[in-house]
């Protein structure tokens, strides 16, 4: 069917066919094609952003560990790695329980006993997350007045239950969360 054009003779008849700009299907599809593009470009864009948040694979394998304490001796630190960070195994003696102990009652700038900073009737078991609390530096043991750790970086010194007792350090060695699986045998995370 012909429509006539206005102004046109009537013995000269113009078709006029719908165009292809009229059609509502191929404008919808152009829109939802248009849409999916722009989801698919936002989405591309996005994901390094949220894949970066992501826990890294060797973090992972390393959330919790298991060690024999069977291998240290009295007296002997231990320095494993657990989630990138050093982790400080202690087999106090003595000496070094009763030194701490006896500064419990100390002006401490992080007060803790020594009792919270080890299982129950495992006092000799220390073990300690081995980053200054002040810049993350690791301290070295037999250091310091206290005969604990000593931060060489800036000076922290921790005592025997590795508390802040000196330096710019404004908290104690973090003590993570462990448990023991036998007499032998600890789970650290």
């Amino acid at each position: 069917m012909a429509d006539t054009v206005a102004g046109a003779s009537p013995d000269h008849q113009v078709s006029v066919s719908p165009t292809l700009e009229g059609d509502p299907n191929r404008r919808d599809f152009i829109h939802i094609a248009t849409g999916v593009a722009a989801a698919g470009i936002v989405g591309g864009l996005a994901w390094p952003f949220i894949d970066q948040m992501n826990p890294a694979g060797d973090t992972l394998a390393l959330a919790s560990i298991e060690f024999d304490l069977g291998k240290v001796v009295e007296g002997q630190q231990v320095v494993v790695k657990w989630r990138g960070k050093p982790l400080f195994v202690r087999h106090r003696t003595p000496a070094e329980i009763q030194k701490a102990i006896a500064a419990d009652h100390e002006d401490l700038r992080d007060p803790a006993t020594d009792e919270s900073r080890h299982k129950p009737g495992k006092a000799e078991w220390l073990i300690l997350v081995g980053t200054c609390t002040h810049l993350g530096c690791v301290p070295t043991f037999g250091g310091g007045d206290y005969g604990g750790w000593f931060c060489p970086c800036h000076g922290s010194v921790y005592d025997t239950s590795g508390r802040i007792r000196r330096g710019p350090a404004p908290k104690n060695l973090e003590v993570p969360d462990y448990s023991f699986l036998s007499d032998s045998k600890v789970k650290v995370g």
